[in-house]
C-alpha cells in the first residue's frame, strides 16, 4: 500500500474534516460577556461594585418643607419645651450631637448613639435596629420615648394649637389642621430634603479622576479589595442591609451586654438577629464621631481598625487604615449648596 502524499490539497482537506467534526462534538465558543451586578432600588449591588453619586434633594412643596423644618427645630415637641429633633440631630454638625449617647428631657440618658439625620430618607429602614420602616414612623418615636422628648401627641397638639402661626400654616396645607399624622408628615417632608450630594467622591464617580488624591484612590481600592464594600455598598455606602456586629470575631465578649447591644433582636426576638444592626451609611462619616451604636470608637482610624478586626477578620496595617480613612474623608457632601462641616 502506498503512503498518501501530503500535498497542500490533502492537508487542507484534513483540516476541513477536523473542523467539521469538532463543530459537531462541541458548540462554537461564544464571546465572554462580564456578568453585570444587579442593582436594588437603593442603588446597591450584589457585588458591592455599583456605587452611584448621591442625587440632588427632591423638589418638594416649599411651604410643607418650611413647616417641617420649623417643627424639626421646635422644642415644644418635648414635655418641658427643652428638646427638639435638632437638639440631637444638629444640622450644623453633620446631623449628630457628637455625644456617646444623647441627653433627653430632665437629663435622662439615652442608651444608644444617635445616628445622623442626613440622607436618612435614602435608607431602607430607620434606627440602628431598623424598627421604623418610614421617616414618619421614626419621627413619632422620640416624642413618646421617656428618655428623649417624654411627651405625647395630646400635649404636643395642644401646645402647637395655641400658636396662631402654626394654626395658619397647618390649615393652609392640611384640611384637618394640626394632627399627629400631619406633624410627622411635615417633619418627614423636611427630612427628605436632607440629601448631601456633590462630595468629592461623587465628582470622582462622575468622571473627575483628579477629584481624589493618590492616597484617597488607594483607600477606595483597598476598601473594595479588603471586603468593606460587601456591606457598605450602594450610593450611601451602607444603609441598605442588616449585618451582625462581629462576623468573624466576637465584638461583645468580655463585656456586659446592654439592651442596645442586642440590636435587631429587640425587634424580632429571633436568635439569629442578636447583635445584628443596620449597616450605617458612610456618607459624611468624617463628621459624625463617635462611631458605632455604643460610641466605642472615638475617631475614624479606631473605627476602621475595629471593622477590620471584627468584620473582616484582619488586623489592618497602618498603611491600609491611613488610606481608607483618607478615602472616607472624600464622602463629605454639601447641603443647601455649602459643604457640611
Amino acid at each position: 500500500m502506498k503512503l498518501l502524499r501530503k500535498t497542500p490539497l490533502f492537508v487542507a482537506g484534513v483540516v476541513l474534516i477536523a473542523t467539521l467534526l469538532l463543530g459537531l462534538i462541541a458548540p462554537p465558543l461564544q464571546p465572554v460577556v462580564p456578568a453585570q451586578p444587579v442593582a436594588s432600588e437603593s442603588g446597591s449591588a450584589a457585588s458591592g461594585d455599583i456605587v452611584t453619586p448621591l442625587p440632588e434633594p427632591p423638589a418638594l412643596p416649599a411651604a410643607k418643607v418650611a413647616l417641617g423644618e420649623r417643627l424639626f427645630k421646635e422644642p415644644r415637641l418635648s414635655r418641658d419645651n427643652s428638646l427638639a429633633c435638632a437638639s440631637c440631630h444638629r444640622l450644623e454638625a453633620g446631623g449628630v450631637d457628637h455625644r456617646p449617647v444623647s441627653i433627653g428631657v430632665g437629663g435622662a440618658v439615652g442608651n444608644i448613639n444617635a445616628p445622623t439625620v442626613f440622607n436618612s430618607a435614602l435608607q431602607f429602614a430607620q434606627f440602628w435596629d431598623g424598627r421604623a420602616a418610614t421617616l414618619e414612623e421614626q419621627a413619632a418615636g422620640p416624642v413618646h420615648n421617656p428618655v428623649e422628648m417624654a411627651s405625647n401627641w395630646e400635649q404636643v397638639i395642644a401646645k402647637l394649637s395655641a400658636d396662631e402661626g402654626y394654626r395658619q400654616a397647618f390649615a393652609a396645607l392640611y384640611p384637618d389642621g394640626i394632627t399627629a399624622a400631619n406633624i410627622v408628615d411635615a417633619i418627614a417632608t423636611f427630612e427628605r430634603t436632607l440629601i448631601t450630594p456633590n462630595a468629592r467622591f461623587d465628582r470622582f464617580l462622575r468622571g473627575e479622576q483628579e477629584a481624589l488624591t493618590a492616597l484617597e484612590l488607594k483607600g477606595w481600592q483597598r476598601f473594595r479589595e479588603l471586603g468593606c464594600a460587601s456591606c457598605h455598598q450602594g450610593r450611601l455606602l451602607g444603609g441598605n442591609m442588616f449585618q451582625k456586629f462581629g462576623v468573624l470575631r466576637d465584638y461583645f465578649s468580655g463585656r456586659p451586654i446592654t439592651a442596645a447591644d442586642l440590636g435587631r433582636y429587640n425587634v424580632t426576638r429571633r436568635e439569629e438577629d442578636r447583635h445584628v444592626f443596620k449597616v450605617p451609611s458612610l456618607r459624611n462619616v468624617a463628621l459624625t464621631a463617635p462611631y458605632f451604636h455604643d460610641a466605642s470608637a472615638a475617631d475614624l482610624p479606631q473605627a476602621v481598625a475595629v471593622m477590620g478586626r471584627h468584620q473582616l477578620g484582619r488586623d489592618l496595617s497602618h498603611e491600609d487604615i491611613e488610606a481608607i480613612v483618607a478615602f472616607l474623608h472624600t464622602l463629605t457632601g454639601e447641603w443647601r449648596g455649602k459643604p457640611l462641616q
